[in-house]
């Protein structure tokens, strides 16, 4: 079974490509918004256009950055949970009491990407980490 999780946030650094590498080697499939900073505002239709399969099918990785309001994933986060999607919520302890309503939906809160691919080890492995 390929584990496939979609990776939404700020798009300013490379929280995303952190996880992608701490996750080599297991059996993921991992999607994410457009992140051209220029093309962000069509994401949306660049991503989902004409898709006729829903592709957040197990896991929502939402990441909020420091330097960003980031209400787009604020809105995915609440769109996933509503769906009832599996969500892990992932930024720094500056923004633990804004986001508290948005972590106590999540099944996970990572305040660093390593963090989140050793999430996806644990539940496609069982292995804790070393």
């Amino acid at each position: 079974m390929t584990l496939k999780v979609y990776l939404s946030g700020e798009i300013h650094t490379d929280w995303r490509e952190q996880i992608i590498e701490g996750a080599k080697g297991l059996d993921v499939s991992f999607n994410s918004p457009v992140t051209v900073h220029s093309a962000s505002d069509d994401c949306g239709v660049a991503i989902l256009g004409a898709e006729p399969d829903k592709f957040w099918h197990d896991v929502v990785v939402v990441r909020f950055g420091d330097q960003y309001k980031q209400w787009n994933a604020a809105f995915d986060a609440g769109y996933a949970a509503a769906l009832g999607k599996s969500l892990i919520v992932l930024h720094g302890p500056d923004h633990a009491h804004a986001l508290k309503e948005v972590d106590a939906a999540a099944l996970a809160v990572a305040s660093e990407p390593g963090q989140v691919a050793q999430i996806l080890r644990y539940v496609l492995t069982g292995a804790l980490p070393a």
